[in-house]
């Protein structure tokens, strides 16, 4: 029975805005990131699970996460179409409407597979990403998100993910790893970012999305929910230093893209926690992650895993250590719907969210890779030699993120050449006389 509270209801329709903002956000991030030629082909990943997921979310997404249970994994078809949901239907929450309860978790849906993009950007084709597009929403994303959020077994068990830790972060992040994996590396390694602005552009994007994102997963506007805005900007910040002063350190420079990015792993950190700890707690957090993640990075490195745009290293480690450290140091103090951690007298829960984590990160890699090789039988995942070497922005799509800059170039490359011919064409007259 829906007891609207208007407050709450406006409230969760503002944080849907923003959580939808931080699709647009990290087509822009990674389009910073990745080289000119491959700017469009990145984004329009972003921007096409913002069309093609809404899809799949109103004819059988929404209900197979909120509708029914078979065996705690996954729902049911009953609210397909979203069939049954009415004016007067409740959401979790029996403040807000079912509508906006479906909107808000709409968006998350959007943006955790674009996520993933980033780790083969520059080589894979449209059509496959299509297809894994579809294929790891069904298959990984919908069945965390009932098991976690839809009255499954691990929400059952006790498991706790306040945004999302386990359910977008980690598992996008070895999914990432997988893809990385069975595609293999790139055959022409972009020079660097070509645009760091984008970048910072993009982050402040999500950043600013991130509050909607964390502070409405509470899901009414109270204590916690402002306990969990604050924690949000809290750890993004110490992570965000704490990854500059590492590569201060270890690279001999203060590099804004290492800031950049110690902001994201922070925010993908605290996710699974903020409405369940303290302030004091993230910034631990944000400390933590800021180091933990930078190292991973440089371990993928030392690897040779050619995820691009480190989904691995931010998203899937950092998710994986915001559910750990959310096992240590949950408070009921600062949410009495919460758990108690380790610290505070608990630590069967820290078992719990370990045991989630390992099965997350199992889960999401096996039913990547094993998608990605069914997908290749049907059609090729992998870009030609030749597509990628022109880049995928042409390639695939026949487009270009910078033709004005483009043709500017050739000008005055043209200008170049024949002032070069006319300075040949003078030089006799001017040597001549000296012979």
């Amino acid at each position: 029975m829906l007891h609207l509270d208007t407050g709450n209801t406006g409230f969760m329709i503002l944080c849907t805005s923003l959580v939808m903002l931080m699709t647009p956000g990290l087509a822009f991030f990674y389009g910073g990131l990745v080289g000119r030629k491959n700017v469009l082909a990145i984004m329009i990943q972003s921007f096409v699970s913002m069309g093609w997921t809404t899809v799949i979310w109103y004819a059988y997404g929404y209900s197979l996460c909120f509708s029914g249970d078979w065996h705690g994994i996954i729902g049911n078809f009953h609210n397909a179409f979203l069939r049954g949901i009415s004016l007067n239907t409740p959401s979790p929450n029996d403040t807000v409407p079912a509508m906006v309860f479906i909107a808000f978790q709409m968006m998350f849906a959007i943006i955790t597979p674009a996520l993933i993009s980033g780790a083969f950007t520059n080589r894979v084709t449209f059509k496959a990403y299509m297809l894994f597009l579809t294929a790891w929403l069904t298959l990984v994303y919908f069945p965390f998100v009932h098991m976690v959020w839809g009255g499954g077994f691990l929400q059952q068990w006790g498991v706790k993910d306040f945004a999302g830790g386990i359910v977008v972060h980690n598992i996008a992040g070895f999914a990432a790893l997988a893809s990385v994996l069975y595609v293999g590396k790139r055959r022409v390694l972009d020079r660097g970012p070509h645009s760091i602005p984008l970048v910072a552009l993009g982050t402040g994007l999500l950043w600013f999305g991130w509050y909607g994102f964390n502070a409405g997963s509470e899901m009414s506007c109270n204590s916690v929910t402002a306990t969990a805005f604050l924690n949000t900007d809290v750890a993004a910040s110490f992570a965000a230093v704490a990854w500059l002063l590492m590569a201060w350190i270890n690279e001999k420079k203060p590099k804004f893209l290492g800031l950049l990015t110690g902001a994201v792993a922070g925010l993908a950190t605290v996710t699974p926690a903020a409405g369940y700890v303290s302030p004091s707690t993230a910034v631990i957090i944000g400390m933590v992650a800021g180091v933990v993640c930078y190292y991973a990075v440089e371990m993928k490195n030392r690897l040779h895993w050619d995820d691009a745009l480190d989904v691995w290293g931010v998203h899937g480690v950092g998710g994986a250590l915001g559910i750990v450290m959310l096992g240590i140091f949950a408070n009921k103090a600062f949410n009495p719907d919460g758990a108690n951690g380790l610290l505070y007298g608990d630590p069967i829960f820290l078992v719990k969210q370990v045991v989630a984590v390992v099965f997350s990160s199992f889960w999401a890699f096996g039913f990547t890779y094993a998608m990605l090789r069914i997908i290749d039988m049907f059609t090729p995942v992998k870009v030609e030699a030749m597509g990628e070497e022109i880049g995928l922005d042409e390639s695939i799509h026949g487009e270009h993120a910078y033709e004005t800059l483009e043709v500017e170039e050739l000008f005055n490359g043209d200008r170049k050449m024949r002032a070069e011919q006319q300075d040949a064409q003078e030089e006799p007259e001017l040597v001549g006389p000296r012979k």
